[in-house]
């Protein structure tokens, strides 16, 4: 699978923008990360770019439908389990991430929300222009984008043995580098 076929995947089974752009950001950090990391970049955009394959139709099976979802498409057994483990915790899901690439795609799913979030808050509604302090800050404020579990967030980074300010900050430069594709 390259990742030319993944989008295929994806816009197959997901129609909403919003839904799209979210796994689009998710892919672009999940590529920074390997870069990082020396990993295989490809295969780490693919599994961001397939984590919500099967949300949006299925949204009480997530994390649960994408498993027949991603088989019917041929994709690789190991990087179906890497998909299902951003999950781990839901009530129907006990995938748990094991791999660093797992850790990490469970530590940045909602993360890439809340910096979005964050940059759309700026004058220019630009991702250039949030500064790691002002995201930060928005991460401090419980009230800002309430329904990002910031705890979960956190719980992933300790996995993943990371920082949480360096998670921050990869986070923000990798979708800074992917601003024209979200069109922030």
């Amino acid at each position: 699978m390259n990742i030319d076929q993944a989008y295929s995947i994806l816009k197959k089974y997901i129609t909403q923008e919003s839904l799209q752009k979210h796994c689009i950001a998710v892919s672009a950090t999940m590529k920074h990360f390997a870069q990082l990391n020396h990993e295989d970049v490809e295969r780490w955009q693919i599994v961001g770019l397939l984590h919500d394959i099967d949300y949006e139709k299925y949204p009480e099976e997530h994390c649960v439908k994408c498993v027949e979802i991603l088989k019917s498409e041929g994709v690789e057994e190991d990087m179906i389990h890497s998909i299902q483990s951003h999950g781990y915790g839901l009530v129907q899901n006990e995938v748990e991430p094991k791999l660093f690439m797992e850790k990490i795609l469970y530590t940045i799913d909602e993360l890439t929300g809340l910096v979005i979030a964050a940059a759309l808050m700026q004058p220019s509604k630009k991702l250039e222009d949030l500064t790691l302090k002002s995201l930060k800050k928005k991460w401090k404020s419980k009230s800002f984008a309430a329904k990002v579990d910031r705890e979960l967030i956190a719980k992933g980074a300790e996995m993943a043995e990371l920082e949480l300010d360096y998670v921050l900050e990869q986070t923000l430069i990798a979708l800074q580098d992917a601003h024209e594709e979200l069109g922030l």
